[in-house]
C-alpha cells in the first residue's frame, strides 16, 4: 500500500508513518548557540563589524596566470563582437553582486546560525517551483531520477534555451531550499525578471524519493551517475547550452566530472557552492573537533545509515554487505569518518577502485581540492569564511586561470541569509549563470558523440555506461522529499 505523503513546515516531507520532526524555534536555537560559541569567536565578530574597511567583501582567488576565454562584449559600440576576457574581468563585470559582499542578518551573526537556520527555517511557502521527474534506469541496474522544472504552455522554449543542471547535498534533492531559491527565478519567464532557461536537479540514488534497484549506493566521488544524467539531457536537448551548478557533495561531484571530462565536458560553465574540497580535513574535523563539530558529524552519518536502512533490501543483493547488513544498520550514533570506515569505503560500489583499504585513501580519492587543475571551462567556487563543515579552501585554484574561488565573510554552510531571511547567495548565482548562458561563446556542441545500443544511451568511448527513461516519475510540487534527519541536504 502506497504511503500518504504529506508536506511539513521545516521543509522535509514525512511519512505519516513516521513521526514529525520536532519543530525549534529560531530564537531557542539562537540562545542554545549563543551559549556554545566561545566568547573569542564572538568579540571577533563585533570587531570585525566595526572595522573601517568594507567589512563585506569576499576575498577574491584566481590562478597566478590568467586564461583567456571568449565572450560576447555587452559594450554598446561593438554588440555582439567576440572579445577575449579572464576569469578577474569576467566575474567583476558580469558578478556586481558578488563584489559588493554578503551583509548577514543580525539575528544570524555566524557560521553556525546561518547554517542551523537553513536547516530549520521554514521555506515552504516560498520560491515554488513544479518539477516533472523523469526515472533513468543505468546500465548497471541502478536508479536516478531528473526533476525537469516544468515548461509554461503560454511560453514555449527554443531549442536553445540554456539548461541549468543542478546537483544536490548530502542525502538532498530538488526539494531543498537553495535549490528551489535558484530554479525559481532562474526558470522564471524574462519578462517576470527571471533567465526563461530550463532547470533540471539530478537526483542521487535513494535520494528525494528516488528507489534504489541495484547493490550500489551513491557517494561524493561518485561521477558516472551525473555523466550519464548529462548524456539522456543532452540526447534530449542536443542544442541546449548545460550550465552545471552544485551544492555541498554535489559540487564536489561536479568538480570532479568537469576534471575528469576536460575539453570533453557536456557542460559549457559551473558554478559550486559550499564545496567541501578536502574530504579527509572534513570529515577528521567533525569527528575530532568540538562539541558542535561532532553534533554536524553525527547528523549527516545518521542521514546516510538513513538510507541505507530504508534501501537494505536492494543494497543487500551485494553479498558481501548482506552478511554485515544487520551491523551496519545498527551503529549507534556513528561519526562521518565511522560511517564511512565501517560502510562506504567497502560497500557503497563495487566499481574500481572500490573497495578501499583505509578511509583515508577513499578521502584522498574522493575529494575534489586536488583536480581543480584539469578544469576546463568556466567555474566559480562560492565559500563562506566561516563555513563550520568546511575547514580548508583551495586558495590556490590549482593553478587554473578559469577557476576562480570567492570567500565570503559570513554565510555557514548553504546559509547566506541576509535580513528578512533573504538567500544572499542566489544573487550571485543568478548573475553568473546569466553571463555563462548568454555571454560566454561556446565554439561547439559538447561531449563526445551518442548512439543508443539495446535501447541505451551510450557515448564513443565508454560502452560500460549508458541509460534509458523507464515508467515512473510524473509531476510533482517541487516539495517532495522522504522523511529524513536533521541537516539533510548538507
Amino acid at each position: 500500500m502506497a504511503t500518504e505523503l504529506r508536506w511539513h513546515p521545516a521543509s522535509r516531507l514525512t511519512s505519516t508513518r513516521s513521526k514529525s520532526p520536532v519543530q525549534i524555534p529560531l530564537h531557542v536555537l539562537q540562545l542554545v548557540l549563543w551559549a556554545l560559541v566561545s566568547p573569542v569567536t564572538i568579540l571577533a565578530a563585533v570587531w570585525r563589524r566595526r572595522r573601517a574597511v568594507n567589512l563585506h567583501a569576499p576575498s577574491f582567488h584566481f590562478a597566478a596566470t590568467s586564461s583567456l576565454f571568449a565572450t560576447r562584449s555587452s559594450a554598446p559600440d561593438v554588440s555582439g563582437d567576440v572579445q577575449m576576457t579572464t576569469m578577474r574581468d569576467f566575474i567583476m563585470s558580469k558578478c556586481p553582486t558578488l563584489g559588493r559582499g554578503f551583509r548577514p542578518s543580525s539575528l544570524l551573526f555566524n557560521g553556525h546560525l546561518q547554517t542551523v537556520y537553513g536547516v530549520y527555517g521554514d521555506f515552504s511557502k516560498i520560491d515554488h517551483v513544479t518539477y516533472d521527474r523523469k526515472l533513468l534506469r543505468l546500465k548497471d541496474g541502478g536508479t536516478i531520477s531528473l526533476d525537469f522544472t516544468s515548461a509554461n504552455d503560454k511560453r514555449p522554449f527554443d531549442d536553445e534555451t540554456p539548461i541549468i543542471v543542478v546537483l544536490h547535498g548530502m542525502t538532498g534533492g530538488s526539494h531543498e531550499r537553495y535549490v528551489r531559491s535558484v530554479l525559481a527565478p532562474a526558470c522564471a519567464p524574462v519578462e517576470e525578471g527571471g533567465l526563461g532557461y530550463r532547470g533540471v536537479v539530478i537526483n542521487f540514488r535513494g535520494c528525494a524519493g528516488t528507489p534504489i534497484t541495484s547493490e550500489q549506493f551513491y557517494h561524493p566521488g561518485v561521477t558516472d551517475d551525473t555523466r550519464q544524467a548529462l548524456m539522456y539531457i543532452s540526447s534530449r536537448y542536443p542544442q541546449a547550452r548545460l550550465l552545471g551548478m552544485g551544492f555541498s557533495l554535489g559540487a564536489n561531484v561536479l568538480v570532479r566530472y568537469l576534471a575528469q571530462e576536460g575539453e570533453h565536458s557536456r557542460l559549457a560553465a559551473g558554478l559550486v557552492v559550499g564545496c567541501p574540497w578536502d574530504l579527509q580535513t572534513v570529515s577528521a574535523k567533525l569527528t575530532n573537533g568540538h562539541f558542535m563539530d561532532r553534533i554536524y558529524s553525527r547528523a549527516l552519518a545518521a542521514n546516510l545509515k538513513s538510507l541505507v536502512t530504508r534501501h537494505a533490501d536492494a543494497l543487500c543483493a551485494n553479498t558481501s554487505f548482506a552478511q554485515v547488513c544487520s551491523t551496519i544498520t545498527s551503529l549507534k550514533a556513528p561519526s562521518l569518518w565511522e560511517f564511512d570506515t565501517q560502510y562506504t569505503i567497502q560497500y557503497a560500489s563495487y566499481a574500481a577502485p572500490f573497495p578501499f583499504s583505509d578511509v583515508r585513501k577513499y578521502y584522498t580519492w574522493a575529494s575534489s581540492h586536488n583536480v581543480l587543475a584539469a578544469v576546463r571551462v568556466p567555474l566559480l567556487a562560492i565559500n563562506a569564511d566561516d563555513d563550520p563543515i568546511v575547514p580548508i579552501l583551495p586558495r590556490d585554484v590549482g593553478g587554473n586561470g578559469l577557476v576562480a574561488l570567492a570567500v565570503t565573510r559570513g554565510g555557514g554552510h548553504l546559509g547566506w541569509f541576509e535580513a528578512g531571511r533573504r538567500q544572499w547567495f542566489k544573487k550571485p548565482a543568478l548573475e553568473w549563470l546569466k553571463a555563462v548562458g548568454e555571454d560566454l561563446v561556446v565554439d561547439n556542441l559538447r561531449g563526445k558523440p551518442l548512439r543508443e545500443v539495446d535501447g541505451f544511451i551510450v557515448e564513443d568511448g565508454r560502452d560500460d555506461i549508458g541509460c534509458r527513461e523507464v515508467a515512473g516519475g510524473g509531476k510533482h510540487s517541487g516539495l517532495v522529499g522522504p522523511a529524513q534527519g536533521p541537516y539533510s541536504g548538507l
